[in-house]
Parts: C-alpha cells; sequence; structure tokens
C-alpha cells in the first residue's frame, strides 16, 4: 500500500475562513492583552544576585598523576567522593544550602532594603515585608475571617529551632528554598548561588551572607576532628603548665627556707622536689609540642575559598518579564480563538 502523502497546510483557505470572524479578534486580542499585563503588573517584581566561589577540595589522596588523570578526564569531582575522610563534596552543596538547619542560620541576619526604609532581621523581612499579588492578600483576608491565626511570637533574633517549626514558619522556610538555588559544576567544581529577592540591596545581603555561611559549614565540617585534637591538646597544655608551675614554687620555697640546711634528708627530699618539678616539666613540654602539632594540623585542614564573583546590588529587576509574558498570552489567544472558529465552521457544515 502506497503511504499517503501529508497534505500541506493551507493558511490562505483558512485566513478565508477565519476572515468573517475578523471583529472578534478586534475585541478578544486586545482585551487578552490589556487584562493578562494588569494581572502580571499585581506581581511584584523581583531581582536576582549570584556569586561563585572554588572551595578548596582537600583531596590529598588524589594529588599528583593521577589526581592530574582523573581532572583531564572531567572525574575530579567524582573522584572526591572516594576520600573516605571526605562526607562532604561538591555535589551535596544544594541540598546542604536547603536543608532547614542552614536556612534557619540565615534568619537572623540583619538587612536594609535599597531606600532605607526597612531596617530589620531576615526572619522579619520575610514575614511583614514582603509585596504579594492582590488576590493572595484577599485570600489572606478572607481565611482570617473564618479561622483565627496565632500570632507569631518569633523575633528573629538568635537561631529558630527547626524541631516544631509552625504552619507559617513552614511557609518561610520553603519561600527561602525557593528563593535561593545552588549550582555546581561537575568538572571545575564551582559552586554559583543564586538569590532572588524582592530589593536589589536585600538580594545582594542575603546572597553574600549564604555565602558565608557556606563557608562556614565547610570549615567547621572539614576542620571538626582538628578542632576536638586541638582543644584536647589545648586543656592538658593548660593542666600541666599549672601542674608544673606549683611544682616549681614549691621546689623555691623549699629550697630558699633550706639553703643553709647540710642535713642529708633535707638534701634527699629537695633533689626529690627536684625531680618531681622536673618530670612535670617534662610533660608540659610534650603536651606543648602536642599542641603545636595540633596548630599545625588544625590549620592544614582548614580549606580555602576563591570567591569567583561576589556580590553585587543588581541594577535591573529580572523579571517577571511582563510585555514578553502578555504577548504570549495574546499570540496563545490567537491560536486558541483561531481553533475554537475553525471547529464551529466545520461543525456547522457538517
Amino acid at each position: 500500500m502506497e503511504e499517503k502523502k501529508r497534505q500541506p497546510i493551507d493558511f490562505v483557505k483558512i485566513a478565508k475562513k477565519l476572515w468573517p470572524h475578523r471583529k472578534k479578534y478586534y475585541y478578544i486580542l486586545p482585551a487578552t492583552l490589556i487584562i493578562s499585563y494588569l494581572l502580571i503588573l499585581s506581581i511584584p517584581r523581583y531581582y536576582k544576585c549570584t556569586v561563585s566561589l572554588a572551595p578548596e577540595t582537600g583531596i590529598s589522596s588524589l594529588s599528583g598523576s593521577l589526581g592530574s588523570l582523573a581532572s583531564s578526564f572531567g572525574l575530579g569531582s567524582s573522584m572526591s567522593k572516594l576520600n573516605a575522610d571526605d562526607a562532604i563534596f561538591a555535589e551535596i552543596y544544594p541540598d546542604v544550602i536547603h536543608s532547614k538547619n542552614f536556612i534557619a542560620g540565615l534568619m537572623d541576619v540583619p538587612l536594609s532594603t535599597q531606600d532605607g526604609k526597612i531596617k530589620c532581621n531576615y526572619y522579619t523581612y520575610l514575614r511583614d515585608k514582603q509585596k504579594a499579588p492582590w488576590w493572595d492578600i484577599l485570600k489572606g483576608k478572607i481565611v482570617a475571617l473564618f479561622k483565627s491565626v496565632p500570632k507569631d511570637q518569633f523575633s528573629g533574633k538568635g537561631k529558630l529551632s527547626v524541631f516544631n517549626l509552625t504552619k507559617k514558619q513552614n511557609e518561610l522556610f520553603e519561600a527561602v528554598q525557593a528563593n535561593i538555588k545552588c549550582i555546581v559544576d561537575k568538572k571545575t567544581n564551582v559552586v554559583a548561588i543564586t538569590v532572588r529577592d524582592q530589593d536589589p540591596k536585600v538580594c545582594a545581603l542575603m546572597a553574600d551572607a549564604t555565602c558565608q555561611k557556606l563557608q562556614e559549614f565547610i570549615i567547621n565540617y572539614r576542620t571538626n576532628k582538628s578542632r576536638i585534637d586541638y582543644e584536647y591538646y589545648k586543656k592538658l597544655c593548660e593542666d600541666s603548665k599549672k601542674t608544673y608551675e606549683k611544682a616549681l614554687q614549691l621546689y623555691a620555697a623549699n629550697a630558699d627556707a633550706h639553703t643553709h640546711t647540710i642535713l642529708a634528708s633535707y638534701q634527699a627530699k629537695i633533689e626529690s622536689m627536684e625531680n618531681d618539678m622536673q618530670a612535670k616539666y617534662n610533660i608540659y613540654t610534650a603536651m606543648n609540642n602536642q599542641l603545636q602539632a595540633a596548630t599545625a594540623k588544625l590549620q592544614e585542614s582548614t580549606p580555602a575559598f576563591t570567591v569567583i564573583e561576589s556580590a553585587s546590588i543588581p541594577t535591573k529587576p529580572a523579571g517577571p518579564k511582563r510585555m514578553l509574558i502578555s504577548i504570549f498570552m495574546t499570540i496563545l489567544a490567537f491560536f486558541v480563538l483561531s481553533f475554537v472558529l475553525l471547529i464551529r465552521e466545520k461543525n456547522a457544515i457538517n
């Protein structure tokens, strides 16, 4: 059987069928353009700020020829997962930023808007200072008429516990998760953090704060074991120093008190105290050496960060694209209207 050839679309024929209905286009298309623009006009504008940084991977076991070979094939980030000492790698940074514990650390960041009229923390800004479309405001007022909403007692100061969040607090956390995007380049491990907000200055401040909080998180994780060792040896060093100083004072006091004593019993006692003081001094010296080694290890395990693009206040809004959306809705209305009219013409003929 021969395949049927596809008939080309006869646009002239379609235009002739639609031409008698041209007046409907004169009313519907301008109305669609105006209504869609007015609706989108109610949606607040937002701004975007992007910061990017390159954290140190800390992969000592892959340094050298193997690490270079892995990087040449774009496997640097994948090979980093093989490091048993590092459970936090670049690919999970987006999950870290979107975690509630991380977001809770952002809520007390002090902010000020571009016009300087609002100065508060991020939590208060999200809860009380955000603009919303009129239909959301109307919906909130209608809900408030039938349901009493308890007042949020949290002021934004201090750390917010994520164990028992209220419905409103959970909505704020979800809004932050939607406003902060983190993308990691798998080949270069460059982390790009994009923050969206209604105010350009707040947008830049939160992008910078998120970048700093992420650096602090990575540093705290990478140096956790080294900091524990450092604090342990620091305490041992301080205790041994106090013990040595106490033994030194006791020895010096007894030696001064019996300077001209030649009795063998006193000489033996002084010699025993001197030996005890020397032993405690040796312990103090050993602990001090361990403390210096722990300090060096802590410094070595602290990752370095290279900020490729720092935060800056955006000058133009990122959206919504009001005119483009309105034009798109008008074009969509044109095709929908044309489709409906053609269906009616076909049914009328049949």
